[in-house]
């Protein structure tokens, strides 16, 4: 996959199929408007381009930005971008400057005057340019204006639940790992770097590796106990996380951390990734560590049964 961080640095392909979006998730909605691309791209002989936007627009835009999070990382939702087979991605530069333009003027200097579009493909909601105006109408007019075809996806299903990334971080929010997982279409995870803790797991048989979040803004899944998979220098392992306050030992921040079966590694400032597969239960405050070490042999054995 090609990556542009800027439009002037693309170049012609020939017949580019397009879309155009935020791509949240890069969940099975999205991923079936990148198998059309693909369809459309061998039908025409083309390539396929993605434009997307960083920062997210919501971030520029409003004030309260501080507590918006996202399912994936930049970084992330580029790697899964070239899983997805994606040809070109174009990462647009979004500023308050840029919101400023209208869907004509988007449409003619992007899609027309800098790519050369023959087919455009959207998403079933998808919204754009100046105060989120443009609409399918607006492309598909604009579209037999310029000479590039327009196709809209209807919205995807998974058991009768519409895919959408809002729908998925509520899910997340709400600790039902199993439904953001069916809707993305692969596992949840969070990278981080392992950094010091304060070591009362060894303590008690059950020591955990704590991670440092890579992106602010990150989505952090719902407080609780998870069975987990865990990737560590090209290696995955079962293993049994937790995400919380820690109230049997008084911690009052935020931790994310991880046991991972059978692995006895020093690997402080090295970077792991936690895969969530299913949530077992919440925080519990136990009266001491006796009692925290008696659930933790119990939750191992439920994730043992679910990772099997």
């Amino acid at each position: 996959m090609k990556i542009y961080n800027h439009i002037d640095e693309f170049r012609d392909v020939k017949n580019p199929i397009v879309t155009i979006g935020t791509f949240d998730g890069v969940h099975l909605g999205h991923q079936k408007i990148f198998e059309l691309m693909k369809i459309n791209a061998e039908k025409y002989d083309g390539e396929t381009v993605v434009i997307t936007f960083y920062p997210h627009p919501r971030l520029v835009l409003h004030s309260d930005s501080k507590d918006l999070k996202f399912i994936n990382t930049q970084k992330r939702k580029v790697e899964l971008l070239e899983l997805a087979g994606v040809d070109h991605l174009i990462i647009v530069n979004f500023t308050r400057e840029f919101s400023r333009l209208n869907s004509a003027t988007f449409i003619r200097e992007y899609l027309v005057d800098k790519i050369k579009t023959k087919k455009l493909i959207i998403g079933y909601d998808h919204h754009f340019g100046k105060n989120r105006l443009g609409d399918f109408s607006t492309l598909y007019d604009l579209g037999h204006k310029h000479g590039f075809e327009v196709e809209k996806l209807a919205a995807q299903n998974v058991e009768n639940i519409a895919i959408s990334s809002t729908k998925i971080r509520r899910a997340l929010n709400e600790g039902k790992i199993k439904i953001a997982n069916a809707l993305l279409g692969y596992d949840y995870s969070i990278t981080g770097t392992v950094v010091r803790g304060q070591k009362i797991g060894r303590t008690i048989g059950f020591p955990t590796a704590n991670i440092e979040l890579e992106d602010e803004y990150k989505l952090v899944t719902a407080n609780g106990v998870y069975a987990c998979k865990v990737a560590h220098d090209g290696k995955i392992y079962k293993g049994m996380g937790n995400i919380g306050l820690r109230p049997t030992v008084m911690h009052s921040e935020l931790t994310i951390e991880v046991n991972i079966f059978d692995f006895d590694k020093e690997i402080y400032d090295e970077s792991i990734t936690i895969y969530f597969i299913d949530r077992i239960r919440d925080e519990i405050k136990f009266d001491n560590l006796a009692g925290l070490r008696n659930q933790l042999q119990l939750d191992k054995i439920t994730v043992l049964g679910i990772l099997k």
